[in-house]
């Protein structure tokens, strides 16, 4: 990348617990900046059912396919020179799921010794998004959010695993280095409420001026 030039495009991503709005805000974002949005896998994601119903057993092959499909992704993203917003990071796989994975014992520590220096060796090759935005929720509107949307293979997650997520998400947040947006959404419904949307795009425009002027 030339250092010596302003960049003419902007890469933003979106964090989030699991049902906290990541995949809507993308969408809605992407059609009022015009930027290109570059979601997470999901449907076509070959371990994300086996997992729910056996996380011991498939907990590392998950964690190295969203690994790999990520640092691809975001590879991607920075090699175009377009605008793009993205549905997850690649520093959640190993910050929040990963972790939490091996601390309930669900990952055994050489998998997750092994995961994290192939992140390391990874990161290093990556450019960060210029904007994370952090959707905070609490679990009762994650489960809603979750009830809401129907997937089969989300129907056996617990509550006490999205409290793990969370508490593991404030501390990376709390710790991440680089330009974030915190936005709490429990009392927000950017995707009915116009208004509610309205605000976060706000947000995030402050910023953008901020960033970029």
């Amino acid at each position: 990348m030339d250092t010596g030039k302003k960049q003419e495009f902007s890469y933003y991503a979106i964090a989030g617990n699991i049902g906290a709005g990541k995949s809507s805000l993308t969408t809605l974002l992407a059609k009022h900046f015009n930027w290109k949005a570059f979601k997470e896998s999901v449907d076509d994601n070959p371990y994300l059912s086996d997992f729910y119903n056996d996380m011991r057993r498939w907990s590392f092959n998950l964690q190295i396919y969203f690994l790999s499909s990520r640092f691809r992704s975001q590879n991607q993203i920075v090699r175009t020179r377009q605008s793009f917003i993205q549905d997850r990071t690649i520093y959640e796989d190993v910050e929040i799921f990963a972790k939490n994975l091996y601390e309930m014992g669900l990952m055994s520590k050489r998998d997750f010794d092994n995961y994290k220096a192939l992140f390391q060796e990874m990161v290093d090759f990556l450019k960060p998004p210029d904007l994370l935005i952090y959707l905070r929720a609490d679990v009762p509107t994650l489960v809603r959010q979750i009830q809401q949307r129907g997937r089969d293979y989300e129907s056996s997650i617990r509550i006490e695993y999205l409290e793990r997520l969370n508490k593991l998400y404030e501390d990376w947040i709390s710790r991440y280095p680089h330009e974030k947006l915190i936005v709490d959404t429990d009392h927000l419904d950017f995707v009915n409420n116009k208004e509610d949307l309205g605000k976060i795009i706000e947000l995030i425009e402050q910023r953008r001026f901020g960033l970029f002027s």
